[in-house]
């Protein structure tokens, strides 16, 4: 009987071994499956930030095309105010 007990502790061992892998397999699919949740929630605000930046450089645009008009509506005026001097009235 104890040639029995002797020849199962490989098995056991083995068996142990296994459990331990089939653990660390379940444990890596969890990390990765969280791993791609991060990446997909990452990419969307990298989405998110593309959209607000493209926003942004318009509105840079636009303000840069208003103070490029109000300088010219400005010197209009100027000038007008100018015209209306030498006019003397």
């Amino acid at each position: 009987m104890a040639k029995t007990s002797v020849d199962l502790q490989p098995i056991d061992r083995l068996e142990e071994k296994i459990k331990q892998l089939v653990g660390m397999v379940d444990s890596l699919r969890a990390e990765r499956a969280k791993a791609l949740d991060e990446v997909t929630r990452l990419q969307r605000e990298i989405d998110t930030m593309r959209a607000r930046l493209g926003d942004a450089e318009g509105a840079t645009a636009e303000a840069s095309a208003l103070r490029e008009e109000r300088e010219l509506i400005k010197n209009r005026v100027t000038q007008m105010i100018s015209q209306i001097e030498k006019l003397g009235i």
